[in-house]
């Protein structure tokens, strides 16, 4: 558990941004290509699709696509907000690294220094190795205990010092620094670093040190189950359409049932914590990354340790890369950074250039796909045949046929 139907009368929207100003045939082409790829997904077997493309040239296209069963509950447009799952960590990162930057953390902390007692041998782990995922720590999302809450049946608020008690209860995975792993229990614990040192909320921080700044209205650090303006909703096969290739546990999510799915977009996601609670749209989390990559958001030095990586495979010493919160590869198109994340419901991924200026995101709103390929695989061969052309299209080049993979130098999927 991570926090990475009906085409022929499916409907489809198409926008392009500042009306004001003619569109060259490129992003008519590019549109054409996106719709095509988000109606198949849609006939695959996604509830809905929304897809936003900045190519830096003042031209955004927004498509969405909608399976006609989910209508009725909400007719999906671009702006809707949507749970981003584990892109959460890129501006948990953005937190950090700016407090770095004002001298009230350093990446070379142990984290006993701000949680004392809270995490075994935390003397030996440092904030950057919590950051970059070479902490070693044990993936909270892993334990059974979470299950319950990412299903929707345990609607209990989580805390950041109970989602990290449950990460650290188990062995770590090597020592701190030796090698790297993907631990949603990094985050969390960052989460409750960032609590101590500032004494707020990560609500509070992210609404005041990065929404309101960039003036994302839609864009927010989610506690409960409320959503703060119109939102996509999210679904999951219900226990009877689930594919078999699906583990018992996790075929039965709690919601409203309708047309072989759940509507899950009602269960709370406290427990994705500082590791997947934010809530923003494909508007706001371009915005958001211009100003990221363009050092709009973190000093020059801050923004150059954050995109210091990692490799996240020990035999690809020069292939993809994690930093702090971010990730970066070499995709068919041009070298991408990048973040994807998973909530059930609700798959995310969003793509930039090293400026800011190209931004691509691409939404379904359905996850189970992403944690079971196998079991999808009209679904997940769809989704990755999407996002590769989102990525081409931000670079104002049209998609290979084949190779579609993610930023890792595998599918993209939520993580």
């Amino acid at each position: 558990m991570v926090v990475a139907c009906c085409l022929a009368a499916a409907g489809l929207v198409v926008t392009l941004l500042q009306p004001g100003h003619a569109a060259a045939s490129p992003a008519r082409s590019d549109a054409a290509a996106l719709r095509r790829l988000a109606r198949e997904l849609v006939a695959a077997g996604a509830p809905g699709v929304i897809v936003r493309v900045d190519d830096g040239r003042g031209r955004p296209v927004e498509v969405t696509e909608q399976a006609p069963w989910a209508r009725p509950d909400h007719r999906l447009r671009a702006g809707d907000e949507f749970r981003m799952g584990s892109n959460t960590k890129t501006m948990v990162a953005v937190l950090v690294l700016q407090l770095v930057g004002q001298g009230e953390l350093a990446l070379t902390d142990p984290v006993e220094k701000w949680l004392p007692g809270q995490v075994p041998n935390g003397h030996a782990i440092t904030l950057r190795m919590l950051l970059n995922h070479t902490s070693g720590l044990f993936d909270y999302t892993e334990d059974p205990a979470v299950l319950p809450s990412a299903l929707g049946k345990d609607r209990r608020p989580w805390t950041s010092a109970q989602l990290l008690a449950l990460g650290v209860k188990h062995d770590p995975l090597f020592a701190p620094g030796t090698a790297w792993s993907y631990s949603n229990t990094d985050y969390v614990a960052i989460g409750a670093v960032l609590e101590r040192v500032t004494g707020r909320t990560l609500a509070a921080l992210v609404r005041d040190r990065i929404a309101r700044p960039l003036h994302l209205e839609h864009t927010y650090y989610a506690t409960d189950s409320a959503w703060q303006g119109p939102h996509a909703r999210g679904y999951e096969p219900d226990a009877a359409h689930m594919p078999p290739g699906v583990p018992a546990g996790f075929r039965d999510y709690a919601g409203v049932h309708r047309h072989g799915h759940v509507d899950v977009s009602g269960n709370n996601p406290s427990w994705g914590g500082a590791a997947g609670a934010v809530v923003s749209t494909a508007h706001e989390w371009g915005r958001f990354y211009n100003a990221l990559m363009s050092g709009n958001l973190l000093p020059a030095a801050q923004l150059a340790q954050m995109r210091t990586t990692v490799p996240v495979s020990p035999d690809q010493p020069d292939g993809p890369g994690y930093g702090l919160g971010i990730e970066t590869a070499a995709t068919p198109c041009g070298t991408v950074w990048s973040h994807d994340g998973g909530i059930p419901g609700y798959l995310s991924v969003n793509v930039t250039d090293s400026t800011g200026s190209r931004t691509a995101t691409v939404l379904v709103s359905t996850e189970a796909f992403a944690e079971h390929p196998d079991a999808f695989p009209p679904v997940s061969g769809a989704a990755k045949a999407l996002q590769t052309a989102a990525i081409c299209a931000m670079f104002d080049k049209p998609a290979p046929a084949t190779a579609h993979t993610g930023s890792r130098g595998e599918p993209l999927r939520a993580r």
